[in-house]
């Protein structure tokens, strides 16, 4: 039980209060905000990655991060627009040449002010300016050049120059140097500006498979030789004639005087007419190359073609003359006038005799010239007889193969004798008034298989076929360039 205190409620005015202990203080009210902020301020932002990877705290710091480096991408300056720094303004005037002349640098770079800097006393003046200890030289033969002068022009002593070609021509021919070939040397120190330098070492180029390298030792020059390995493999080209049998050869790498040398031969087997587009050409040329890779392209060794209907393969013999691979050769031409500048005076056929008085068969024809009058070769025969002969008086008769026969009838004299090969335009004889003859004139007659045709116009045709020994070295020689594989 407790006693109530009236006094106080009377004091209060009609209201009562009661106190138990302490009052209770009234509790404040936090934003949301700042709640957030509360959470934010006790969660480790950036945690150690190095730690604990994969779970919770490292997959936000992992955030977080990648967080920063976008922020700092996003708000980085521009590369393309790069910040410059101040630059010195450039020399102008007197200053810049001033500066010009101090520079360390030949002419050809700008040292061209000609202005001199002061010397000091490091400076020490020279008489004349020092030479090279040695100097690089090349010389180059030329066309009816000696070897000899062109040393001594290209700066050697008149005795290096004697002792070089004397060792140069215990090897090779003078002669032989091709015109064009360079000749590097290397000339020493001399003692003084009056005398030439002394040669120290040269190299020549002598032939295709030769090399020779001068050198000096003691006070004499030593010659060393050194062969090249050659590969005389020929080389062999194919291709489609296309529009133009000489562009399409000459695009695929054959020599001018090659393709010249292949039209020529299949010409005379082919009528260039009837080559087609679509038919190819083979064709084999002489080729060297060097172990130094040097290559050297010669004539044409084989001629061929490829058509529809047949197949045309030439082979060019030792006399010169395009053989079919079989071993055989048809030659055709024609016969030029004996004489020139000269006419007719007498035709081929039926007439009377000036002398004899009565007609009967001309077998030739009469070319009247002056007495002494030179006669040449129609084409290349031997000269079967050269003597007297009845009414032809001095007579000389020719055989020119294929059964095809040459005369020449009232000679002064002869030019050759009996067996005698001569070549097509030699002089065989000289024109007269010999035998049964008005005046100076030359009868020729020309037969063919022992009857007498008319050499005016007159073309032949002759076939030349190898045998024996020859045959086997043509067949041979067939052989190993049909062997050889186009591009080799």
């Amino acid at each position: 039980m407790f006693v109530p205190n009236v006094q106080g409620l009377e004091n209060a005015g009609g209201t009562t209060a009661l106190s138990f202990g302490r009052a209770i203080a009234p509790v404040a009210q936090v934003s949301r905000l700042e709640r957030l902020r509360a959470v934010a301020a006790q969660i480790d932002w950036v945690p150690d990655l190095g730690t604990r990877i994969g779970s919770r705290d490292w997959w936000r710091g992992t955030a977080t991060c990648a967080l920063l480096c976008a922020t700092a991408f996003a708000v980085a300056p521009p590369i393309a627009h790069p910040l410059l720094g101040q630059t010195a303004a450039p020399l102008t005037g007197t200053d810049r040449e001033e500066a010009r002349a101090q520079i360390i640098a030949p002419l050809a770079w700008g040292a061209d002010t000609g202005r001199h800097m002061a010397s000091n006393d490091l400076v020490r003046p020279l008489t004349e300016a020092p030479e090279r200890p040695i100097e690089q030289r090349t010389a180059t033969v030329g066309h009816g050049d000696s070897l000899g002068d062109m040393l001594q022009r290209a700066g050697l002593s008149e005795r290096d120059a004697q002792d070089t070609v004397a060792l140069v021509a215990t090897t090779v021919s003078l002669g032989d140097l091709k015109p064009g070939t360079q000749i590097p040397m290397t000339l020493g120190r001399r003692p003084n500006r009056s005398v030439a330098r002394p040669l120290e070492a040269l190299s020549l180029r002598a032939r295709f498979d030769l090399a020779l390298d001068l050198k000096r030792v003691g006070d004499r020059l030593v010659l060393e030789r050194h062969a090249i390995a050659v590969d005389d493999t020929p080389l062999r080209i194919t291709g489609a004639v296309g529009s133009s049998l000489y562009r399409s050869a000459r695009a695929a790498g054959v020599p001018i005087r090659a393709v010249e040398a292949y039209i020529k031969a299949i010409a005379s087997k082919v009528p260039v007419g009837e080559i087609d587009s679509t038919d190819t050409y083979d064709l084999i040329v002489e080729r060297q190359r060097a172990a130094t890779g040097e290559t050297q392209l010669g004539k044409l060794l084989f001629a061929g073609l490829g058509q529809r209907s047949h197949r045309t393969q030439l082979v060019q013999w030792n006399d010169g003359t395009w053989y079919e691979a079989t071993g055989q050769a048809e030659r055709q031409g024609q016969f030029t006038m004996p004489v020139s500048m000269a006419r007719v005076t007498s035709s081929f056929g039926m007439r009377f005799h000036p002398l004899l008085g009565f007609s009967r068969m001309h077998k030739g024809i009469d070319i009247g010239t002056a007495w002494g009058t030179p006669v040449h070769a129609p084409a290349d025969g031997v000269v079967a007889f050269a003597g007297r002969s009845g009414g032809y008086g001095n007579f000389l008769k020719m055989a020119h193969g294929g059964s095809i026969v040459t005369c020449y009838g009232h000679l002064s004299r002869f030019a050759v004798r009996a067996g005698q090969h001569v070549s097509r335009g030699d002089v065989i004889a000289y024109s007269g008034n010999s035998g049964l003859s008005t005046g100076p004139h030359l009868h020729w007659e020309v037969l063919r298989g022992g009857v007498a045709v008319n050499p005016r116009g007159f073309s032949f045709s002759s076939l030349s076929t190898l045998s024996g020994e020859q045959l086997r070295a043509f067949r041979a020689k067939v052989s190993g360039l049909l062997a050889v594989k186009p591009g080799a």
